[in-house]
């Protein structure tokens, strides 16, 4: 009997006013997988993203995480079933410093009003603390941990956002573009570090525009055009596949390919 998928998504529908924006989307993400979810601008691909962590409502279809529904539950809640992510736009606090930032991310784990103060407690060298600065040596990030955050490139921003994310331990671990703004040996860099963290255990699911990236870090890929599923897969064969390269270039550059 197969194992059951850490994420499962099934009719996933979800319209703006007349706009269907997602139709009928279902695909499996089975623990300690690398899914690589792509597709042309406007495929809604983040919008995917978006019902998945609660920031959207579905209009049809169910969602499940460790097999049980999460459709309705609000996204504080589904954070603390083990789903974390980051943005296309940075969603840093500016004024705080890199290892600050990465405290945040670890309040999911906190049990309790007491216990949620316990990350940014006052305390310099508090075992939360020494975590947050170990992942960010971790991800390759050769940065003072006490810099302030809008002091720091963009490159070295977007990478303390999927660090931060990290922090929460999460099951289902959600990049929304994360490799967008780094330069080429910074988008290795988080490619090698993305690749650790799956083998120790951590799903990954990954809206990527670098197809380079997204080879190197994912084990099979989700092709999405005008909302609707139109290919699953290996990289490979997204690129074989004659669907794929028409949503990606027309028909008449798919056929001449």
């Amino acid at each position: 009997m197969p194992a059951e998928p850490l994420l499962a998504l099934s009719g996933v529908t979800k319209a703006f006013g007349g706009l269907t924006v997602v139709q009928d989307v279902g695909f499996d993400l089975p623990r300690g997988g690398r899914l690589g979810l792509i597709g042309p601008n406007g495929a809604g691909k983040t919008t995917v993203f978006n019902l998945i962590s609660g920031v959207y409502p579905i209009d049809a279809g169910e969602i499940r995480l460790d097999g049980q529904p999460i459709s309705r539950l609000p996204p504080r809640a589904r954070v603390r079933a083990g789903i974390a992510r980051s943005f296309q736009n940075i969603r840093l606090m500016p004024h705080l410093s890199a290892v600050e930032n990465v405290m945040l991310g670890q309040h999911a784990r906190a049990a309790g009003l007491g216990a949620l103060l316990t990350p940014i407690a006052w305390m310099p060298r508090g075992r939360w603390r020494r975590e947050a600065e170990e992942l960010l040596a971790a991800a390759g990030l050769d940065i003072d941990p006490g810099e302030v955050v809008a002091n720091l490139p963009y490159g070295i921003r977007k990478k303390i956002e999927v660090v931060r994310a990290l922090a929460a331990r999460p099951k289902l671990l959600m990049l929304d573009e994360p490799a967008a703004g780094l330069n080429p040996a910074e988008t290795a860099e988080l490619a090698r570090f993305l690749r650790e963290i799956a083998a120790a255990g951590t799903t990954l699911l990954v809206v990527e525009h670098d197809m380079g990236f997204v080879n190197e870090v994912c084990d099979r890929v989700v092709v999405l055009n005008f909302g609707r599923k139109i290919f699953e897969g290996s990289m490979a064969g997204a690129r074989a596949d004659t669907t794929v390269r028409e949503a990606y270039l027309g028909a008449e550059a798919a056929d001449a390919a």
